[in-house]
């Protein structure tokens, strides 16, 4: 796969992830934050902006770097690259912090649900930074470091692509349509994309993609019980 880089890099796919991301933002967070937010109705503390800040800046990052590498500019690709760590780390601090606000603001009306939706954040969260340490570890293995970024951008995407549920309340188990199926779309293009343009599909793809879908699917079983209740509730009582 990494003598297949110079050709790859040169492709479109990368760019059309990022504007997937885009819309993704713009039409789940539509609802929840830009709606209320122009009709002066959002009433939030500055984390959650910052924290939507910081997640935007993660997408436009990964988008610059998309095109950056399809102009064949490396050397500048590899210097901006070095703000990927700060910038993850501020989508997964700010992210946290945020719901650490929103599992205490529902706790009196959800109860066990907020608490385990908190342990679900915080588990993806991580997740996502993991990929993004890793990609940075493997910046000289460019195969394997773009999946990875490509992969965490796609754990960014998911907290929005499962609001689309608030703008079709009839779908019946919107947690698997939503939570599941559709922001794992672009796994299965990029999987087939590998397969039909390089002959075989990245290992960043078959065995990182499916640890990410496990994790998913347990948060999704698991979401209305009390299975990760207690740890979220012992988070948050040890958080600020």
């Amino acid at each position: 796969m990494a003598t297949a880089w110079a050709a790859d890099r040169r492709q479109w796919f990368y760019l059309g992830l990022a504007l997937a991301a885009y819309i993704a933002i713009a039409i789940g967070f539509s609802t929840t934050y830009f709606g209320p937010m122009a009709r002066g109705e959002l009433a939030v503390p500055p984390i959650v902006h910052w924290h939507g800040l910081s997640a935007f800046a993660w997408v436009t990052l990964f988008a610059t770097q998309a095109l950056l590498g399809k102009r064949g500019d490396i050397r500048l690709h590899r210097r901006l690259g070095w703000a990927g760590i700060p910038v993850a780390v501020a989508v997964w601090a700010t992210g946290i912090l945020t719901n650490v606000w929103a599992a205490r603001r529902d706790l009196p009306s959800q109860g066990v649900v907020a608490e385990t939706s908190f342990m679900g954040t915080v588990t993806g969260l991580s997740m996502f930074l993991l990929m993004v340490v890793a990609a940075t570890v493997l910046r000289k293995r460019p195969a394997a470091h773009k999946r990875l970024m490509a992969l965490a951008t796609i754990a960014v995407m998911w907290p929005a692509v499962f609001r689309w549920r608030h703008l079709l309340p009839p779908v019946d188990r919107p947690d698997i349509l939503f939570g599941l199926l559709i922001p794992n779309i672009p796994i299965v293009i990029a999987m087939f994309r590998d397969r039909i343009r390089y002959g075989q599909v990245h290992p960043v793809w078959l065995v990182l993609a499916p640890i990410w879908f496990v994790e998913q699917s347990i948060e999704t079983m698991v979401f209305d019980t009390n299975w990760s209740a207690p740890m979220g509730h012992w988070l948050l009582s040890a958080l600020p």
